[in-house]
């Protein structure tokens, strides 16, 4: 098969990122897979290709100087980046009265912090090189619909739609930059519990059903290819129409407001 490009995922050993780093190695590509647990990170790859296709590296997304580092390296080894997915997140449940502020400074670090940087580490070097590139950020309904015990996650994932439509100001036409939204996906997690009674309380969406982690990665994957070559600053809502309103309400009792004659 031959080889379309070198993309870079950061939390992949998530559920929604291991199916993203399916979609492109199934397409042909190379993946470099970021995360912080070497041993499950380790296993990962094994399962998802041989080592001359799929590459692991250990970084705690926390760190700013190793985020850039990893970059750099896989940059080198196995080559240029040309799509980078900022998939990873932390998401922790703390109510904002007595809100510890370095819980609240480790998801900005994660879910904010590393993205910014590991945009600016691609834009760089891909200016300077004269390619071009492609960056999909991973969102959240979380950013413009609050959740208890969540408003570090929520303002980590707004933040992350402005940075999109900021760094798709600044990098166009060389980079594209763009977000997938995920509504409800159930994804487990020793990093982000779910329990099976918070997963069942989710109201089903109008597709009826929730969310999949390859309903993501098809978005993902769209969104970084050529045929969403005149997109970039979008936010793609994948989340089965849970944002266009509650289908769970009852239909309330006609009324018609009156005849007109």
């Amino acid at each position: 098969m031959t080889t379309q490009g070198h993309v870079l995922i950061t939390g992949v050993i998530g559920r929604i990122g291991t199916a993203i780093a399916q979609a492109f190695l199934r397409a042909g590509y190379r993946i470099t897979g970021i995360d912080f647990r070497a041993d499950e990170l380790a296993a990962t790859v094994a399962a998802l290709g041989p080592p001359d296709r799929v590459r692991g590296r250990i970084a705690d997304l926390s760190d700013a100087a190793r985020v850039e580092t990893t970059f750099e390296e896989a940059w080198v080894d196995p080559g240029p980046v040309d799509v980078l997915v900022n998939c990873a997140a932390i998401a922790p449940v703390n109510p904002v009265a007595g809100m510890d502020p370095c819980i609240w400074d480790r998801v900005m670090a994660v879910n904010l912090r590393a993205p910014v940087i590991l945009t600016s580490a691609l834009a760089k070097r891909v200016l300077a090189a004269g390619r071009t590139a492609s960056i999909v950020n991973i969102s959240s309904g979380n950013a413009l619909r609050a959740r208890a015990g969540a408003a570090h996650y929520c303002a980590s994932k707004a933040a992350v739609e402005s940075l999109t439509r900021s760094a798709a100001l600044e990098l166009g036409p060389s980079i594209r930059v763009n977000a997938v939204s995920p509504g409800f996906v159930d994804v487990d997690s020793p990093v982000n519990p779910v329990s099976r009674e918070y997963a069942d309380s989710f109201p089903l969406t109008p597709m009826g059903r929730h969310g999949t982690p390859e309903d993501i990665a098809r978005a993902v994957f769209w969104l970084a290819g050529p045929d969403a070559e005149f997109c970039t600053g979008t936010v793609l809502r994948v989340d089965g129409g849970s944002l266009a309103g509650l289908k769970s309400l009852p239909v309330q009792s006609r009324h018609d407001g009156g005849t007109p004659s």
